[in-house]
């Protein structure tokens, strides 16, 4: 089945954190302070999203004050980071929402991505992940982690949903 015959059904995002929201990139200072560089134009597609009404959760296994800080300031409301057991949060994300597993993309990069995003309606990644989760992808962007490709799936979801902006109309 095409992709986009399955976006109809979509509610909500799941994203990784590094490699998919970042280029993967981590720059480790003396006091082990970590730092990643996001994507502006990743980050107004998902504040965007979420005030469409769409449910966005990220699912990471790195653990940062920055991230956190990061997500709520776009009004992501289901921030997991630190996961082990990223399949055993995505569970629990679906029972906690009332989702169902075809209502939601997931979007990794890497193997610690692969079960949930193989228990999800589309799976998607970015132009660089690795060749497993290509695999399984029903969609990869042309884009890269950290690059734009949050706001490719985010934006075509929407648009399919006559939910994107329009200069026509006043939908802020």
């Amino acid at each position: 089945m095409n992709y986009k015959s399955k976006l109809h059904r979509i509610k909500a995002f799941v994203f990784d954190f590094d490699g998919v929201m970042t280029d993967g990139s981590v720059w480790t200072y003396g006091d082990r302070e970590t730092v990643r560089c996001g994507n502006i134009k990743d980050g107004f597609a998902i504040q965007y999203a979420a005030k469409k009404g769409y449910t966005i959760a990220l699912v990471s296994g790195a653990t940062s004050l920055s991230i956190n800080n990061r997500m709520e300031a776009l009004g992501v409301t289901h921030i997991y980071t630190g996961c082990a057991n990223k399949m055993q949060t995505y569970k629990q994300f679906l029972e906690t929402t009332g989702l169902q597993p075809d209502e939601v993309v997931c979007m990794g990069d890497d193997i610690p991505d692969y079960e949930i995003m193989s228990h999800c309606g589309v799976a998607a990644c970015p132009a660089d992940a690795a060749q497993e989760i290509k695999e399984i992808s029903d969609y990869i962007s042309l884009y890269p982690g950290g690059h734009g490709c949050v706001r490719d799936i985010i934006e075509q979801t929407l648009r399919l949903h006559g939910q994107w902006f329009h200069p026509d109309a006043v939908n802020w």
